[in-house]
């Protein structure tokens, strides 16, 4: 029997207001404890504005996950610096075979990898979409200055870079690197079947129940552009009666911007803002709901919409969410470009084609089933991690 793996999973922040990343986590985590492998996560207690009601500076489990909070000192947006890192480090870094870090351009998982690679101790890097164009537009210069001082070369050296997509992967050479590459998808569970999903999801939000719903699950960003979905509806609106439901939180200027556009629209009764939601909330909304669309300009992978798959919803999503060629391929879903007139004739035809609605929906489930399971990602994964070992066991005993 091969020996245990001791793997170290590092993350800035598990705050559930993250939604996909924090959910990608601990469920890769999960999956790769089903298959024998010692994983523990070292994270912040970052919750965005606040900070998660949780133990810090020891190892408890969180989530069924042996995880090391740190206290967050400093967050400067993506930034989360915890001033307890470098310690956490001395005492506890050795006792790792592989660190996997995930997200780039910040303190934990940049730093840890610079660490890792002191140490000889093999790293893989996940980017989570920062090496895609539209992500290094933001803070450019920043970004070009931690890329000369740090994250080029935390890149250059890593074993492989985990890539979640063949389009992140095609990013990861136009950013000049030549570092190899492991491409899996991010994974997702079946949510638990609500009975009457649709009637309690109508009831608890006050839509009237012949309206079709469409859901916009995923953080209020303009990166997400909801506000494109919002324009759509309203266009659609003068055909077609419907309801949306924006669920998700972001920062109170841009939430209020948002509600004031529905306000200049006059569409208030078709429109409502349910704030963050998760567990059973969230897999109402998944379940009682007719349609999910998300214009995002970038995602690297798009969890939200992998789980509205699996959920059996029809998605509208755009060529920038890095899942999308899988989808049109698969005849999965509808890719638009992000504008206001695609987005509300997708909308439309979905609303008035109940057996395209059933075609995608059939393919969405079949794809979510076969490509987005977290136990056989898990099972790819483990294989690659015994390989990166095995390299650095054949460079030390050359």
């Amino acid at each position: 029997m091969s020996q245990a793996i001791n793997v170290l999973q590092v993350i800035p922040s598990l705050s559930p207001r993250l939604g996909g990343p924090t959910a990608a986590m601990l469920g890769l985590s999960k999956s790769l404890r089903n298959m024998g492998v010692s994983v523990q996560i070292l994270t912040t207690n970052d919750d965005a504005d606040n900070r998660l009601d949780v133990p810090v500076n020891r190892l408890i489990s969180y989530q069924g996950i042996p995880t090391t909070f740190l206290p967050r000192t400093v967050r400067a947006k993506e930034f989360i610096y915890s001033h307890q890192l470098a310690k956490w480090h001395r005492q506890y870094l050795n006792n790792f075979d592989l660190v996997h870090t995930h997200y780039l351009f910040s303190h934990l998982p940049s730093f840890t990898a610079r660490a890792a690679r002191q140490r000889n101790i093999p790293y893989l890097m996940r980017p989570l979409g920062q090496l895609t164009p539209w992500a290094l537009s933001q803070s450019a210069n920043k970004k070009k200055i931690y890329t000369q001082l740090l994250e080029r070369r935390n890149l250059e050296q890593a074993a492989a870079i985990y890539c979640t997509s063949p389009e992140e992967a095609s990013n990861v050479r136009t950013f000049g690197l030549r570092t190899p590459t492991v491409t899996l998808p991010l994974g997702v569970y079946a949510p638990e079947p609500i009975r009457d999903a649709r009637e309690k999801l109508h009831q608890l939000y006050g839509i009237p129940v012949e309206l079709p719903v469409v859901l916009f699950l995923s953080r209020l960003h303009h990166k997400k552009q909801p506000e494109v979905l919002i324009r759509a509806v309203e266009q659609l609106l003068k055909k077609q009666p419907c309801h949306i439901v924006l669920a998700g939180t972001g920062e109170p200027q841009y939430v209020e911007k948002l509600k004031k556009l529905v306000g200049a629209l006059d569409i208030q009764g078709s429109v409502t803002f349910a704030g963050f939601v998760s567990g059973y909330s969230k897999n109402l909304l998944l379940q009682g709901s007719d349609i999910f669309a998300l214009p995002s300009h970038s995602e690297n992978f798009g969890i939200a919409v992998a789980e509205a798959l699996i959920a059996g919803l029809p998605v509208v999503i755009t060529p920038g969410i890095q899942i999308s060629e899988e989808i049109n391929a698969a005849k999965a879903g509808l890719v638009m470009d992000a504008n206001v007139s695609d987005f509300s004739s997708a909308l439309y035809q979905l609303m008035t084609m109940p057996h395209l609605r059933r075609q995608l929906v059939a393919n969405g489930l079949s794809l979510a089933k076969t490509r987005y399971s977290w136990a056989s990602i898990a099972q790819q994964l483990t294989p690659f991690y015994r390989e990166m070992l095995s390299l650095k066991q054949t460079r030390a005993s050359a």
